[in-house]
């Protein structure tokens, strides 16, 4: 038999270095004798014998190529040809049959190659990755990848023995998207791309697309199906999309889920849904609204905790599958808790698997180094002039909130992203000259507008260090949008002093009170994060200074004025119980110390800074003078900013009713102030309604048990005043009775 393709096109497809394999491989229509007849063709090393199977006509043995492993048959009649299937002995001996994966039509439409080439496609993961479907009567997976300046991309796997000759992909057009259907593979199948570079070097990489991962140290892909699992958090969701969570209470939880909790016996990972059982139940216990997880994209090294990114699209294996942890959401939603992911798109690692020249080119990141790495990190720089890499990352941030049902994005990083000089002593000026990365800029601004548009509710939270001016202001006003910002400035100020030795704290007054300067320039988040208890800074409660039970005074004492103070909590997991060693991502929390014999002095004052966090938990969301006017100065009212000889603040926090108010006073020094007056708003008894000096948690027990009649003398900023005690170290609030009284009667 004479064969219908040359042998130049034929030593193209057996060398794998074809751009279009579909030109040469299965079924063509030929010309021969003056007659057209088809020609089924096949490139297949893995194969003895092949057969084709018609849909119509009788099997016929296709002719092998003399020292290859390329096939032909031919059919004279073209209707016979219609539809066909390969029947093959392999060289081991064994036999399977099935379709051609280069009998099937391209899979990926004309608009959205349009779109991604725009920039303007926000669901490539519908799109790109592996995707199992079933074309006609074909179940398979389709592969899709974007490499544009590849001159050839293949998928291998454990499908087809990690043989990038067998499966070459088919490049649509001048849209750089390399795309193939592969048939019989199925769920949990392992696969990458082999990619041949400009220079003809290979590469393994894994889908940057993929929604799972093997477990690291291995680095393959999953196949998966992320559409299994049955959501029963309706009710959630549908409240979520009318929220408006600046108005509304959010104390949340930072949660490393490697390190929460681990198994006893063997130090080993919980899964995901073992997880969310000992999680929902804690953080019910403790009264938070949200969880926060340090990042749960997949990444190769523990130790980086998350922020080195390999799987934009893929909960980490460490834990799980992916429909584990769609199941972890869905528990969390349904005990009416919100979560919040940590994700990363400043920078993504080097391995040589990732997205690091991703096609022998800089793809994903900046060509020029002074732009594209982070030497500080031994990290690489996303280029967001390109549009596709600006898609890739959006369509990453709403494929968390859609097809996992995340309610907030926290974005790390940011302000390495704002400015070219950020930790660099080479970098290079914009295009006007100044340090700003505009391009950068305007893709955080795109973000926020397509997560507003397509997930309403949803939430994007930057942690943003410096002053740059409007990171939660509306995009249309010329801001980045955001949702809310770290107040990183708060939490250096307000650490430092509390560390302090209450005896020099009057000199340092000012950092308690500088925050309220700016409070409202921004809708802030007070973090206390995993970024505090790291690398030599200490656990919180061993920053404290004093003995055993000031350490715990003091700690009570800040995260009262924390949770009194405008703007939204954050408290990083291990310090609402009080923690004496640093946090590492190698152990579990020191849970021990909440068990009798767990600690030398034993488990109460955990216990009872434990139930001191979670009465104040309780008590904040039950109080809309604390969060519905936490952005405005309706809602912050100063009594007394400068006693900084007594080392006490005093302030109002008001409801969108003005007449709901709260009165808070915090005394930082470990002296009783007796007779203490206080100035109030208004005539009327006040009663006290918390007191971190109380002893069920671990107070000496000066409160102020009868309710305190205002007298009309005039006293610091207010017409009316009260005479108190202060407590020790403590944080004590108070609530006019009257309007107590109100609420009790309108609920």
């Amino acid at each position: 038999m004479k064969f219908t393709v040359s042998d130049a096109e034929m030593e193209r497809i057996i060398s794998a270095r074809h751009h279009d394999p579909f030109q040469v491989l299965g079924a063509h229509v030929v010309e021969h004798a003056g007659r057209p007849m088809v020609a089924v063709r096949a490139f297949l090393p893995q194969a003895e014998r092949v057969w084709v199977l018609p849909q119509v006509g009788e099997p016929q043995e296709m002719q092998r190529r003399v020292g290859s492993d390329f096939f032909e048959a031919q059919f004279p009649d073209r209707s016979a040809i219609f539809g066909y299937r390969l029947r093959i002995l392999d060289k081991a001996g064994g036999e399977s049959e099935g379709a051609d994966p280069y009998s099937f039509l391209p899979v990926l439409g004309d608009l959205d190659l349009q779109l991604f080439n725009e920039g303007n496609h926000f669901r490539t993961y519908d799109k790109l990755g592996a995707h199992l479907m079933t074309l006609g009567d074909v179940s398979g997976c389709l592969f899709a990848v974007w490499a544009p300046n590849a001159q050839r991309v293949s998928v291998i796997g454990d499908f087809n023995a990690w043989d990038g000759r067998r499966h070459a992909m088919r490049e649509r057009g001048s849209s750089g998207i390399w795309e193939l259907f592969v048939p019989g593979v199925t769920e949990g199948a392992l696969y990458k791309y082999e990619i041949c570079t400009p220079t003809g070097t290979l590469l393994q990489k894994a889908d940057p697309q993929a929604f799972f991962a093997e477990l690291r140290p291995k680095t393959a892909s999953v196949v998966w199906d992320i559409a299994k699992h049955v959501w029963r958090d309706a009710d959630w969701m549908a409240a979520r999309a009318k929220s408006d969570l600046r108005r509304a209470p959010m104390a949340i939880y930072e949660v490393h889920l490697g390190s929460w909790m681990r198994v006893p016996e063997t130090n080993g990972y919980l899964s995901y849904r073992d997880l969310a059982d000992r999680l929902v139940a804690y953080v019910k216990q403790q009264g938070f609204t949200h969880i926060e997880l340090l990042p749960v994209t997949e990444h190769p090294l523990d130790a980086s905790w998350g922020y080195q990114v390999t799987g934009y699209f893929a909960p980490t294996s460490r834990f799980g599958t992916p429909d584990d942890f769609q199941e972890f959401v869905d528990r969390m939603h349904r005990a009416g808790i919100g979560v919040i992911l940590d994700w990363v798109p400043a920078h993504f690692p080097k391995n040589d698997y990732g997205l690091s020249l991703f096609d022998g080119t800089a793809l994903y990141e900046y060509a020029d180094s002074r732009l594209g790495e982070h030497k500080e990190w031994g990290t690489k720089v996303f280029n967001y002039k390109r549009n596709e890499v600006q898609q890739f990352l959006i369509n990453s941030a709403l494929f968390w909130l859609e097809k996992y049902h995340i309610d907030g994005l926290r974005v790390d990083a940011v302000a390495s992203m704002l400015y070219r000089d950020y930790g660099r002593t080479e970098w290079l000026p914009n295009e006007y000259g100044g340090r700003e990365n505009l391009e950068a800029i305007a893709f955080l601004r795109r973000l926020n507008e397509k997560v507003a548009e397509l997930q309403p509710g949803a939430v994007t939270i930057a942690e943003e260090s410096t002053a740059f001016p409007g990171v939660t202001r509306p995009t249309y006003l010329g801001g980045l949008g955001f949702s809310f910002k770290w107040n990183m400035g708060w939490m250096n100020d307000t650490l430092d002093y509390i560390q302090k030795d209450p005896l020099y704290r009057k000199y340092h007054h000012q950092k308690l009170t500088f925050g309220l300067m700016y409070a409202f320039s921004e809708n802030f988040v007070l973090p206390i994060s995993h970024d505090e208890v790291v690398h030599l800074k200490r656990a919180m409660i061993d920053k404290m200074p004093g003995d055993l039970w000031q350490k715990f005074a003091n700690l009570r004492l800040y995260y009262g004025f924390m949770w009194t103070h405008p703007g939204k909590k954050l408290l990083f997991m291990g310090q609402d119980f009080g923690q004496w060693r640093e946090w590492s991502e190698e152990r579990s929390l020191d849970w021990h110390l909440l068990e009798p014999g767990g600690v030398l002095h034993g488990p109460e004052p955990h216990q009872k800074l434990q139930r001191w966090l979670a009465d104040l938990n309780a008590f904040y969301v039950s109080q809309p003078a604390l969060y519905e006017h936490d952005y405005d100065w309706q809602g912050f009212e100063w009594i007394d900013p400068s006693d900084w000889e007594h080392s006490v603040i005093s302030y109002i926090r008001r409801a969108h009713d003005r007449d709901d108010f709260l009165v808070i006073a915090a005394n930082f020094t470990p002296v009783v102030r007796r007779r203490y007056r206080l100035g109030v708003p208004v005539p009327g008894a006040y009663s006290e309604v918390l007191n971190s000096d109380a002893t069920i948690y671990y107070g000496s027990g000066v409160t102020n048990p009868q309710a305190v009649q205002a007298e009309p003398l005039k006293w610091q900023t207010q017409p009316c005043s009260i005479e108190i005690t202060l407590p020790p170290l403590a944080v004590v609030i108070f609530r006019l009775e009257a309007a107590a009284a109100a609420r009790a009667d309108a609920a």
